[in-house]
């Protein structure tokens, strides 16, 4: 399944003193089996533009596609929509703190809500509770104990997934999160994490996050579109956007603490490579950095000694 957007702009209160451009021209193609991150300033029109992915929103100009199907097509005799209802189970849209989306005395009942509004029997209805929660890490064997809780008696990480796997019984092909991460302890963020690489991986779905936080994308997506004040500004492979620390700073962005650690011994002469993202590949790095660089210890001026390097 495939999102794109040509020239799509959206523009709030437009004709009145106060409108605002929150987005600006965006044209990009998300392709089926994608990973992509969505960045940019506070106000950039990250959120207003996911909202155009499932028609929630409508654009002030320019197309939105689904499978090559327009959105909002125009014919001569009057605009009309596609099949938003269709397009809202192809695509889920996880907003931020979904937690607070839950409303039912209980969690299977919370996650049940979306398939039985679509008229399913009730076996059906079990078994996308099941796999759902199965899909985000409840293994089936537990599925019945917590389908018995309240949502409300879980931690902030369990409620996430909950709401989360409440738009996966829907089976959407993509999953488009704003900011999923926001809110969590780093238990619950790295499990979160965790779950949505487990649902790209395993189940094959397509993910798009909007985030300000640098370490998830660069742990979690394969490819960043960066936005500013509406306009597209940056789009490509992670490892070559993070690349460039000066530009994200211009941008008011800063890049993950791994790739800094890895600019600043750069800076100093280290022999590495900058691209690296997770810890544990800039420790990999670093290692073999060590190893075959053999760096001067720290004001000893002598090649070969074992110790401190300052960055």
């Amino acid at each position: 399944m495939s999102i794109e957007t040509v020239d799509l702009t959206h523009v709030y209160m437009p004709g009145t003193e106060r409108a605002v451009v929150a987005v600006d021209r965006v044209s990009l193609r998300i392709d089926d089996g994608e990973t992509v991150g969505i960045m940019g300033p506070t106000g950039s029109g990250k959120s207003t533009l996911i909202q155009h992915f499932n028609g929630l929103l409508r654009p002030t100009s320019g197309r939105v596609l689904i499978d090559g199907e327009d959105l909002w097509p125009r014919e001569k005799d009057g605009p009309r929509t596609a099949d938003l209802h269709k397009v809202r189970r192809k695509v889920g849209l996880i907003f931020q703190f979904p937690e607070h989306q839950l409303f039912e005395e209980s969690v299977y009942d919370d996650i049940a809500f979306g398939p039985r509004n679509l008229g399913l029997p009730e076996e059906e209805v079990r078994r996308r509770v099941t796999v759902a929660l199965r899909m985000v890490g409840v293994p089936e064997d537990e599925a019945e104990a917590l389908g018995r809780r309240s949502p409300f008696s879980l931690s902030g990480g369990q409620m996430r997934r909950v709401a989360i796997a409440g738009v996966l019984a829907m089976r959407p092909a993509t999953l488009v999160l704003d900011e999923p991460t926001a809110g969590l302890d780093p238990r619950g963020r790295l499990e979160l994490l965790e779950t949505l690489s487990r649902l790209h991986r395993r189940w094959g779905l397509t993910l798009v996050v909007v985030s300000h936080n640098m370490e998830d994308l660069a742990a979690l997506v394969d490819r960043v579109i960066i936005l500013d004040q509406g306009r597209l500004i940056l789009d490509g492979p992670t490892r070559e956007v993070f690349r460039d620390p000066e530009s994200l700073r211009r941008l008011g962005l800063d890049a993950p603490p791994v790739v800094a650690l890895m600019h600043a011994l750069a800076a100093r002469g280290a022999q590495v490579d900058v691209s690296r993202l997770s810890p544990r590949e800039a420790a990999e790095e670093i290692d073999q950095w060590i190893r075959a660089g053999r760096p001067r210890r720290a004001g000893s001026g002598r090649e070969g000694d074992a110790g401190l390097v300052h960055v």
